[in-house]
């Protein structure tokens, strides 16, 4: 599954793996990145015209990732500088479109983090030739709306809102239970909280592994980091409501408040 790598891990692999930095372009060039790392930016592989949800449509995918050198069997890592949220949904979107899950790391902490102990360059980063060739996931963790509203129903089912708690309070799916997404994060190392605290975090809203998680917010994009961290735990049965309140609310689905 999705992991989430350390900075001393990708320290060491930097020559195994292919980076992908998916800040601002302005913020790669003119503020720096990581050494070997390519830009691909948040805006370029997000899109409401995609062929699923918020995806960007695979052809636009093959070649954002062909031209930055990236191959359907490399080792990616993607970071950003806002805690992973935007990386975990780059990770999510490779996944979608049928890279190895076990081929897919968060770094741990964010582009901030990593300047505290490792060093950054304004160098440009040699791209090798590549095709990258979209094929269909072993296994899709999404799940449409018909799914979401037919688990509403399921004890065994456990729908999760992401959002904060204000947008929690005006309206939220029947039965959901809240974590904001920024509970998982330590905000001084702005990697994630140590194991023993995030089971203290989780525990208590039902959120266990032996029990089916089904993650919405949105627009799918703050689902994105819960759905790597609860992969990084091991958690086998979480699904992934890519339509999220954006599609939930277009088709009236039933809202509660409070």
């Amino acid at each position: 599954m999705v992991d989430v790598a350390s900075a001393d891990w990708l320290s060491a692999h930097l020559g195994d793996v292919r980076v992908v930095d998916v800040r601002d372009g302005w913020e790669f060039d003119g503020i720096g990145h990581l050494p070997n790392a390519v830009s691909i930016p948040f805006d370029e592989f997000r899109s409401a015209e995609g062929d699923v949800g918020m995806l960007p449509g695979s052809d636009v995918w093959s070649e954002l990732l062909s031209n930055a050198g990236i191959s359907a069997d490399d080792d990616i890592v993607a970071y950003d500088d806002m805690h992973g949220v935007f990386a975990a949904r780059f990770l999510v979107t490779a996944l979608l479109y049928g890279h190895d899950p076990t081929n897919l790391h968060l770094l741990d902490g964010d582009f901030s983090a990593w300047t505290r102990e490792y060093e950054t360059t304004t160098e440009a980063s040699d791209v090798p030739d590549a095709t990258y060739e979209v094929s269909d996931p072993s296994a899709s963790p999404l799940v449409d709306f018909e799914t979401v509203e037919a688990a509403l129903d399921d004890s065994e089912t456990v729908i999760v809102d992401t959002r904060d708690a204000a947008e929690f309070e005006e309206g939220h799916l029947p039965g959901a239970v809240n974590l904001d997404w920024r509970e998982l994060v330590d905000d001084e190392t702005r990697g994630l909280k140590s194991r023993d605290d995030l089971d203290a975090i989780l525990e208590p809203a039902g959120i266990t592994p032996d029990r089916r998680i089904v993650l919405y917010c949105n627009t799918a994009r703050r689902i994105s980091h819960t759905y790597v961290v609860l992969s990084h735990l091991g958690y086998e049965h979480v699904e992934f409501y890519e339509g999220s309140l954006t599609e939930w609310e277009a088709r009236d689905g039933a809202l509660v408040e409070g």
